[in-house]
């Protein structure tokens, strides 16, 4: 069997487009994830920005500042979470399973 070096980089320009249209879909698929019991959420597309931050007014209390940040923290924490696990299998599905670093793509 003789290696191709043309055919072998066609494969990776198509995987390539493959990665590009991926990332495209990504970045319109959103997750939410919430802390203190859905007091606060955060919404962080595929391409892991935050789209938006939702407080409910009942842990709006100027008294307790510090709890309301660790309610923000811990939300946008977890939606960061969810969001590369949303990457990471939109990608092996692209890769066959083999863990190639993101920004190769």
């Amino acid at each position: 069997m003789e290696f191709n070096f043309q055919d072998l980089m066609k494969q990776v320009q198509k995987m390539q487009e493959q990665a590009k249209r991926i990332q495209e879909d990504l970045a319109r698929r959103t997750v939410t994830a919430s802390s203190g019991g859905g007091m606060v959420s955060v919404t962080v597309n595929g391409r892991q920005e935050i789209t938006e931050v939702k407080i409910d007014p009942v842990v709006v209390d100027g008294k307790d500042i510090p709890m309301l940040e660790d309610l923000v923290l811990a939300a946008v924490n977890q939606g960061m979470r969810k969001s590369r696990e949303l990457m990471a299998e939109e990608m092996k599905q692209l890769t066959g399973g083999l863990p190639l670093p993101f920004d190769i793509v």
